[in-house]
Parts: structure tokens; sequence; C-alpha cells
């Protein structure tokens, strides 16, 4: 049988190129290989967004639309729907027994979220407690290879100490340990060159963007502030425009010669920029067509089978963490 892959989206806003290139190209490539599970995490997002479901709501067939769009196969991949899969929660809380407040305390990555989104004390337990959530989305499909960047490896580690603690307690083999699978792709930058590229800044291009707007995006570029003018040398390092084309160009003997150019001096921003534009817009116009030729009733019909499909293996691992436990009062 194969190995099963576990990994998934809140649906928060359409995909962008950082997505593209940090985790939708290799799920394409993944799912020859594996069982690939791909879960659009709305019950997480709603930590976030509990004020606002709709925004979650209204974003669920977005995320499905841009996976079928770069290649991912439902035939090959299983597209389910987190809120949908009832094992889940039920896992969860049974899960909860088994780790410490404390011991989520020193999540690194909770640690850092807690600041950014300044909780401080009143910091709510559904967002506080969603790494657990987290075992349960592994565990309940027994998947063991979950595709994560460095900073989800302390999820991975939670995930796989709760797997013990269980099999260990309750004599038994029924939950699997998992790996993290990690990507050699680097983060991409967003266009202001101050951050990852994210839905949330809004400093990303996405799937979804016209040709109008991807240009626009593209102009807009952050490059070196000291390179005013052509015959100026200029730096690489921190150069937006050049981080894209490394992303996304196939020329790289050209890009190294456009490098060696813009250090010495006379190459300017915006051939650079024209270069990159045309890059981007062979790139996304395909993946922007096949978008829109999808219809709402399709995406519908994918959720609705992957989830069926989801629900079930998920039920039978619920039936066997119950079994295990002993609350298995009637199943005669």
């Amino acid at each position: 049988m194969k190995k099963v892959v576990l990994t998934g989206d809140r649906p928060t806003g359409n995909l962008h190129l950082g997505h593209l290139v940090g985790s939708l190209q290799s799920r394409v490539e993944l799912q020859h290989c594996y069982d690939q599970y791909v879960m659009i995490a709305d019950v997480q997002a709603l930590t976030d967004y509990f004020g606002n479901p709709q925004k979650v709501i209204d974003n669920v067939l977005e995320v499905v639309a841009d996976y079928i769009a770069v290649g991912i196969d439902p035939q090959l991949t299983t597209i389910f729907i987190q809120s949908q899969i009832p094992a889940i929660p039920e896992l969860t809380a049974y899960y909860m027994n088994l780790t410490s407040i404390s011991r989520l305390e020193r999540n690194p990555t909770v640690k850092n979220e807690i600041a950014q989104k300044n909780f401080g004390e009143s910091v709510p337990v559904g967002f506080f407690c969603y790494p657990v959530s987290q075992v349960s989305d592994i565990t309940a499909f027994k998947a063991e290879l979950i595709p994560v960047g460095e900073d989800q490896l302390p999820m991975i580690e939670l995930s796989n100490e709760i797997v013990r603690r269980f099999n260990r307690l309750y004599n038994t083999d029924c939950l699997k340990e998992s790996k993290a699978y990690l990507s050699n792709v680097g983060r991409l930058v967003g266009i202001d060159g101050k951050a990852k590229a994210s839905k949330s800044l809004n400093n990303a291009i996405f799937l979804s963007d016209s040709s109008k707007i991807i240009k626009e995006k593209v102009y807009s570029m952050f490059t070196d502030p000291g390179h005013t003018k052509v015959s100026d040398s200029g730096k690489v390092e921190g150069n937006v425009v050049f981080a894209y084309l490394d992303a996304f160009y196939e020329e790289k003997d050209e890009i190294s010669s456009l490098k060696e150019r813009y250090q010495r001096g006379g190459l300017g921003d915006m051939v650079l920029k024209a270069l990159l534009n045309d890059v981007l817009q062979k790139k996304i116009q395909p993946i922007r067509e096949k978008r829109e030729a999808l219809s709402k009733k399709y995406l519908l019909e994918i959720c609705f089978e992957g989830t069926k499909k989801a629900n079930s293996v998920a039920q039978n691992t619920l039936f066997e963490v119950k079994k295990a436990i002993g609350i298995n009062y009637f199943d005669i």
C-alpha cells in the first residue's frame, strides 16, 4: 500500500505564487507516488475568523479551484473539508487528555502566533488547542508524511508524542507516527520585500490575478533603492525581482548573466521587470484560464466525494481508538 500524505490550507483567501512554489507544485508530484489527502482547514481558520465566518465560507471553493487549476487531480488526491469530518473533533477531545497546558505553551509556533496576534492573557481556547486538533488531522488518516516548513516541526513532534503515549497507555498500535516532508524550496518573499508573500499582508501575486494586476504588481516590486540609474551597480541580494526570476525563470544561465550585469552596472530595473512580467504571465495565464472554466457545481462535487471518502477513513480510525480505550459500548 502507498504511504499516506496529509497536507492542506486554511481557506482565508485565494492562493498565490508563494503557495505554488512552497507546496502546490510538490502536491502535484506527490499525488502520483502517495495516497494523498488535502484538507481545507476551515475549522482551523475559524480560530482566527470566528467573528467573520463568511470569509472562511466564501474561500473554501476558491481554494479548491486553485488546487484543480494547478494540476491537483481529484482522481489521485482526496480533497476534503475539515469541518465535515466529525471524527476529528472527537479524536481531539481524547487527545487533550494526553497532553498538558505547559506542553502546548512551549510550542514555539503557538508562542509566536500568540505574540503576533496580541492575545496577551485572552488567548481563545480554540486557538490555544489547535495543535491538538492538528494531531487529530494527522492520525485520523494515519498519515506517515506531512509536508511542512521547519516552523511546523514542533507540530510533528507533538503528534508523535501523543501517538506514542496513546499506544503505550492503551496497549495498542492503532495510531501511526508521522515524519515531516521538508521542502527544499525557500519561502517566496512578498512583492514589497519586507516579509514572505502572504494573503493577509496583501503582498502576493495570486493565481487568480488578471494580466493587468500581475503587471502592476511586478512593476511595483522592490528592487535596490540605491540603483537609481541604469549605469549604477545594483544589489542582487534582497532584490525581489531576482528572487522571483530565481523561482520561475527556467533559463538559469541567463539569470546568472543578468545578475552579473546588474551588479556591474548597465542593466535597468525596467528591463528586469519586463522580463519577469513575461515569465509570470506565461506561468499564470493557463492556471487562471483553467480556474475560470471550473463551475461551482463541479467544485462542490469534488468536495462532496472527497469528504465522503475522508469521512469513512476517519471513522474507521475513531472506531479503533474508542475500541482501544474501551468505550465501544454498543459494538457487540
